[in-house]
């Protein structure tokens, strides 16, 4: 059966909220338009040139950036979910352009962060060194959103963080494989037994 509007808005809501849960509650970057990206047109992050102000190789840089953030583990991790594409797209059409901005910068800037601390870029960097810059940058957003005012632009790297989650939590790969997704539900069970590790249940879509 196809997926209505209101379905499918009604799944990425959900995974908004889950994502800004495990964000500590601060509002996502992008707001509400983050509902509604989706259902414009072709995806512009598809195309073989990048996706609208992103090129190939930014996406390329994103995907890797997202994959140090959620890496393949039992499941496959957020490069194989085109995380980075999903990512240059919502910027292109949902952040306002101080914002995208201060996203396009950031990447330059973590790059440079590379360069600095491991005498290479990000994407000739090893796991273990972009691992260990990620954390150090994930600590410095942190302290940063924490002290911030209302007004204030978000972390760059807040962002990233916000997006990687959201693509892997909304792609086939999260719902299905990372979590577990029953397509057409079957009959109500008000109480199900859990088993410490498992995975969570995904939202309906």
């Amino acid at each position: 059966m196809a997926q209505t509007t209101e379905q499918h808005l009604i799944g990425r809501r959900e995974a908004i909220r889950r994502v800004s849960a495990l964000l500590g509650g601060v509002a996502f970057v992008g707001g509400n338009a983050l509902l509604t990206a989706c259902e414009r047109g072709t995806p512009r992050a598809a195309a073989p040139t990048g996706a609208g102000t992103f090129t190939a190789d930014d996406v390329a840089f994103l995907d890797e950036v997202a994959d140090t953030i959620l890496p393949t583990t039992g499941t496959p991790g957020a490069k194989a979910a085109q995380v980075g594409a999903f990512m240059a797209l919502m910027v292109t059409d949902t952040y306002e352009p101080s914002d995208q901005k201060i996203f396009q910068v950031g990447m330059r800037q973590l790059d440079q962060e590379s360069k600095t601390a491991n005498g290479a870029s990000f994407m000739v960097s090893t796991p273990a060194q972009r691992l260990s810059l990620l954390e150090k940058l994930d600590r410095e957003q942190k302290t940063y959103m924490d002290a911030r005012k209302d007004d204030a632009p978000s972390h760059y790297f807040r962002m990233m963080k916000e997006l990687t989650l959201l693509g892997y939590f909304t792609s086939e790969i999260g719902y299905t494989q990372a979590m577990r997704y029953v397509e057409a539900p079957g009959r109500y069970d008000p109480c199900v037994p859990f088993t410490l590790g498992e995975t969570a249940w995904a939202p309906h879509a």
